[in-house]
């Protein structure tokens, strides 16, 4: 009789199926070729039910839907991480596209200074920066919102979802400015902010104009205290190598 085990090439459990029953790798791998990276492009573009349905999704009903993704079903929409890190990409590409200025951070200061060196990073960076961001405005939610049942890390969430779609609604600008050569990144940052106030009121189910307000409330003093924050963490990294 035939052995067909192997050993399982990523936890050494001995494999007899297709699969590994302990890690779930595949007993043989499929070669690398066209159809395998077109696939993983696939894959990426189109995980769970899809960027696009994400997109949609988060369009229509935002606060709904991410209270389902946190409390019910994890699998309708894309990764939260994911989601704005792509998202926040494909702002970035376009504005290099386009050769448009960026008006997500605009900073002027001594190129050679830390606080310089550290907005350029941001604007390098957008993806994680929006999450390091996403984490003040969190806080400053938390402050404004304690009575409701949410921790810090599923305001997080929250965020990672609504400033991916901030991130696209620059995105969407950046290419009309670019094609009809109109300069509306004013009109984007009035938009997007709206969006994400409207979207983070529906979040908490309040339909008070006070809901609203700490929305912005929170959503403003987030994006301050982080710049200052880089500012003020900059200005003292600099302090410190001069003495």
């Amino acid at each position: 009789m035939v052995d067909n085990t192997v050993n399982c090439k990523n936890c050494n459990t001995i494999v007899s199926d297709k699969f590994c029953p302990n890690c779930g790798q595949p007993k043989t791998l499929k070669r690398v070729d066209a159809h395998y990276v077109s696939h993983e492009i696939q894959h990426l573009l189109h995980l769970e039910k899809g960027i696009l349905y994400t997109i949609k999704e988060l369009l229509i009903h935002p606060g709904k839907n991410v209270r389902s993704y946190i409390t019910e079903n994890r699998n309708r929409l894309v990764k939260p991480v994911i989601f704005i890190i792509i998202t926040s990409l494909i702002y970035s590409t376009l504005t290099h596209f386009f050769h448009i200025e960026d008006g997500y951070v605009d900073y002027n200061g001594d190129k050679n200074s830390t606080p310089t060196k550290m907005f350029a990073w941001v604007q390098g960076h957008y993806g994680y920066a929006n999450i390091i961001m996403g984490v003040f405005i969190a806080l400053w939610l938390k402050v404004f919102f304690r009575k409701q049942p949410y921790n810090i890390f599923e305001i997080l969430i929250l965020l990672c979802f609504v400033m991916g779609m901030g991130m696209l609604i620059y995105a969407v600008f950046t290419l009309a400015e670019g094609l009809f050569k109109v300069s509306l990144m004013q009109i984007a940052g009035i938009i997007g902010i709206a969006y994400c106030c409207w979207a983070i009121a529906q979040f908490f189910n309040t339909k008070k104009i006070s809901g609203y307000i700490k929305s912005l409330a929170a959503y403003l003093l987030g994006m301050i205290t982080f710049f200052a924050s880089i500012q003020i963490l900059g200005t003292v990294i600099d302090a410190v190598i001069k003495h």
